[in-house]
C-alpha cells in the first residue's frame, strides 16, 4: 500500500468496514457483497485510514460507467451524483460500523 502504514487501530477500523460490504451495493438492497477498501482522502494525511469506503470492485475501480452501475475510479462525479457523496456514504458507513 502506498502511503502511511495503519496503525493497528486503523487497521482494526478498517477490517471492520471491509466486513460490512460494499456500501453501495448495501443501498441498492444487496447485503454482505465482498469489499474492498476506499480511502476518501488517500492514504498518507494522519486519520486517512479512518475515512475509507468499502466498495465492491465493480463499484470502487472497474472503470466502468453503465446503467447498472458507475466506477468510483476514474467517474467520481458521476459516482456521487448516482450514490451520494463519499462524505455522506463515509457518515452511512460510521453508523453502521458502531451499530456492529
Amino acid at each position: 500500500m502506498k502511503g502511511r502504514n495503519p496503525t493497528s487501530k486503523e487497521k482494526k477500523h478498517m477490517d471492520r468496514v471491509s466486513q460490512l460490504g460494499c456500501v453501495v451495493c448495501f443501498l441498492n438492497g444487496f447485503y454482505g457483497v465482498p469489499s474492498e477498501i476506499h480511502h476518501i482522502e488517500g492514504k498518507t494525511k494522519e486519520g486517512a485510514h479512518f475515512k475509507v469506503l468499502p466498495l465492491c470492485y465493480q463499484h470502487h475501480r472497474e472503470g466502468s460507467f453503465t446503467d447498472t452501475y458507475v466506477s468510483r475510479h476514474p467517474w467520481k462525479k458521476e459516482f456521487e451524483e448516482r450514490y451520494g457523496t463519499e462524505k455522506d456514504l463515509l457518515e452511512l458507513v460510521n453508523e453502521l460500523v458502531k451499530k456492529g
